[in-house]
């Protein structure tokens, strides 16, 4: 689907409509979403579209999967909580994973940022450099 820049404009400016306090108010994108689609007009598919886009996006913004080659205590699940939060702002949902083939450190993906600390990615790297 071609979306023109006046799509993309309404769309930006009502997904800023949803934001409240910097978070996306998912009651609001909702309501936002069913007026727009109710309101019959020829660009309302391009619009929602682009609005899908950059919820997408938002979400994906305050989503972070921290992967660990063993589990991780409360402790330190709490302090990378805190970092995080500290980085990326408020509303963030974490998802701690245990995944052994890292074989030690761990992996952070929030968005398309990645920490990746892990043995696996070093070997990796060494592995490239020859």
């Amino acid at each position: 689907m071609n979306i023109g820049r006046k799509s993309k404009r309404e769309a930006k400016q009502i997904f800023r409509l949803c934001l409240v306090n910097g978070l996306l108010d998912e009651n609001r994108a909702r309501q936002v979403a069913q007026s727009v689609a109710s309101a019959g007009r020829r660009n309302s598919p391009a619009i929602l579209s682009h609005f899908l886009r950059l919820v997408k996006l938002n979400c994906a913004q305050h989503t972070a999967n921290v992967e660990s080659a063993v589990v991780m205590d409360p402790d330190l699940q709490a302090s990378t909580l805190a970092s995080l939060t500290r980085l990326y702002g408020p509303g963030m949902n974490i998802a701690f994973f245990h995944r052994p083939s890292l074989i030690g450190g761990t992996r952070i993906q929030v968005g398309s940022d990645v920490y990746d600390g892990s043995i696996l990615a070093g070997l990796r790297a060494l592995e490239n450099s020859f």
